[in-house]
C-alpha cells in the first residue's frame, strides 16, 4: 500500500508487513516477527544488559534483577498480553484474512520482541546514567573549547537532545543505525516491532508532560529521518509538525503495561530478598493487590492458604508475585480491549496501569512503598551517586577530545580507545561526533564503566 493511500489507522492495517506473514506457522518456519525476537536476544546490546543496574547494585551474593533479567520478564508478560489481546481482536476478523493471521498468531511475538528491546538504550547505572549525561552538558555548557563554548557547537534541537539524554531515543538509535563495520541495514527489525518501542513519538523540544505520549521523547535529531519514515509507514497520527510530535501506536500500550507490571511487582520482591522490606509487609501488599483486582477466577482465600503453606520465605513471596503478575496481565488486557477504539483513534491519553490504579488503591500503595523505601534506600542512592560521578568523569574526558580540531596527544589516545564501530569520522559534525561518544559511553556496562574510569584517572593502573 502506498503511503499516500493511508488515510486512517484500522486494526486490519495497524501493523506493517502483511506480505511478511507468508503463513509461516503453517510451514514450520520462523515469521519475520519471530526473527525480530531472535535478533534482539542474540545482539550484543541486549547481552550487555546483564551487567546494567535495574534498581539495586549488582552484588555477588544477593540474587536481584538486572536489566537483562528484567527485560526477559517483561517480554514474557508482553507475550501473554499480546496473546490475550490478539486473539480477542482476531474474533472480529475473517479467518482467511491476513489480519486474522497476524493477531491470532503474531501479535504476541511482536509485543514480546518490543518488550525485549525496550531497555537496550539505557546507559550504565540506569536513570542515574541518563541524568549524568544530561547534567554534564548543562554544567559544562559555558566551557570554552578552542574559542567556542560547548553549547555553541550544536543547534537548538541538538542541544536539547544532549541536556535531556533519553534512553528511549537511544534504543531507537541502537536498533536502527548502521554503525561502522556493522550491517548496513542495522538490526533489520520489522516496522511492527519498532512500533512497540515508540513510547514517546516526538522530538526533544516537543516534550510536554501534560500528555502521556510527550512526557519524554523518542528520537534524537540523528534519527529524525528514520523516525519520520517509521511514522509514515506506521500511519501514526500527527500531533504537531513543528516541533515534531505524533500519537502513539496501539502496540505501545501493551509494551508499556508489561514493563509497568514487572517493575512494580518485582522491585518489591527484590526488596524482600535483600532484607529492605519484611515478608509480612510485601505479602500484605501483594494480597491486597490481588483482592483489589479480583478476577473471576481468583479464590483469594485459596491463594492466601497456599501462601501460608509454603515454608521458604523467598518462595512464598515468589508465589504471590506470580499471582499478582497474572492478575495484572489479565486486567490490563481487559482494559486495552475496553478502550480499543480510543486506542486505535489515538485519543487514549492514559496507560493501562493508570486505569487500573483508578480501580484499586493497592497498586498506588505498592508504588508509594517503592518510591519511599526502595528507590530512596541508601544502597540505591549510593550506586546512583557513584554512577553519576563515573559517567560524568568519562564525558569530561571524551567530549572535548572529539570536538577539538587541534588534538593534543591525550585527545588522540582517548579517540583510539573508542571502539571502531563508534569512532567518529573527521567529516562528521560536532553533534555526530558527540553522539559517537555517547554511543561508546552509554553502551558500557556498570562494571566496565567503573573499570574504564579507574584506569583513565590513574586510580587503577
Amino acid at each position: 500500500m502506498e503511503t499516500e493511500e493511508k488515510k486512517s489507522l484500522q486494526w486490519e492495517t495497524c501493523y506493517v508487513g502483511i506480505s511478511e506473514l507468508n503463513n509461516a506457522h503453517d510451514k514450520n518456519e520462523r515469521s519475520r516477527y519471530q526473527r525480530d525476537y531472535d535478533r534482539i536476544i542474540f545482539s550484543s546490546a541486549f547481552r550487555r544488559l546483564q551487567n546494567k543496574t535495574q534498581v539495586f547494585p549488582l552484588p555477588g551474593t544477593a540474587f536481584v534483577h538486572n536489566r537483562l533479567t528484567h527485560s526477559l520478564e517483561v517480554a514474557s508478560v508482553g507475550r501473554s498480553l499480546g496473546t490475550l489481546v490478539g486473539r480477542s481482536l482476531a474474533q472480529d476478523l475473517a479467518k482467511d484474512s491476513d489480519a486474522y493471521q497476524f493477531y491470532f498468531y503474531e501479535l504476541s511475538n511482536v509485543v514480546g520482541a518490543a518488550c525485549l528491546a525496550h531497555d537496550v538504550g539505557n546507559p550504565a547505572f540506569g536513570h542515574s546514567g541518563e541524568d549524568a549525561i544530561s547534567n554534564y552538558f548543562k554544567s559544562f555548557s559555558e566551557v570554552v573549547i578552542e574559542g567556542t563554548s560547548l553549547q555553541d557547537f550544536y543547534t537548538e534541537k541538538q542541544w536539547e537532545d544532549l541536556i535531556s539524554f533519553e534512553g528511549n531515543a537511544n534504543a531507537l538509535r541502537i536498533l536502527t543505525q548502521s554503525f561502522h563495520g556493522k550491517s548496513s541495514k542495522g538490526r533489520e527489525l520489522t516496522y511492527a516491532t519498532l512500533a512497540g518501542i515508540l513510547k514517546y513519538p516526538c522530538e526533544s523540544v516537543a516534550r510536554n508532560k501534560t500528555q502521556k505520549h510527550t512526557k519524554k521523547y523518542g528520537f534524537f535529531q540523528s534519527e529524525k529521518e528514520i523516525f519520520l519514515n517509521l511514522s509514515s509507514e506506521l500511519q501514526l497520527m500527527q500531533d504537531n509538525n513543528e516541533p515534531i510530535a505524533y500519537r502513539r501506536h496501539p502496540f505501545v500500550y501493551l509494551v508499556e503495561a508489561a514493563d509497568d507490571i514487572c517493575y512494580n511487582i518485582i522491585d518489591m520482591e527484590d526488596a524482600h530478598r535483600i532484607g529492605i522490606l519484611s515478608k509480612d509487609r510485601v505479602a500484605k501488599a501483594f494480597l491486597d493487590l490481588i483482592a483489589g483486582i479480583s478476577l473471576p477466577t481468583d479464590n483469594i482465600q485459596k491463594i492466601e492458604n497456599t501462601y501460608h503453606s509454603i515454608g521458604d520465605n523467598n518462595e512464598s513471596i515468589a508465589y504471590l508475585r506470580s499471582k499478582c503478575i497474572n492478575s495484572l496481565t489479565n486486567a490490563s488486557a481487559n482494559i486495552f480491549l475496553e478502550n480499543k477504539e480510543l486506542i486505535l483513534s489515538a485519543t487514549f491519553n492514559s496507560s493501562l496501569i493508570s486505569e487500573l490504579e483508578k480501580k484499586t488503591t493497592a497498586l498506588n500503595k505498592i508504588e508509594q512503598i517503592s518510591l519511599e523505601e526502595i528507590y530512596r534506600h541508601p544502597k540505591v542512592l549510593e550506586i546512583e551517586i557513584a554512577g553519576f560521578n563515573v559517567m560524568s568523569g568519562l564525558l569530561q574526558m571524551y567530549v572535548p577530545a572529539v570536538l577539538r580540531e587541534f588534538k593534543n596527544p591525550i585527545d588522540k589516545t582517548l579517540i583510539r580507545l573508542i571502539p571502531d564501530q563508534f569512532k567518529p569520522l573527521e567529516q562528521d559534525s560536532a553533534y555526530l561526533k558527540t553522539m559517537c561518544v555517547l554511543d561508546h559511553i552509554s553502551s558500557m556496562t556498570d562494571a566496565y564503566a567503573v573499570e574504564h574510569y579507574r584506569k583513565l584517572t590513574g586510580i587503577d593502573v
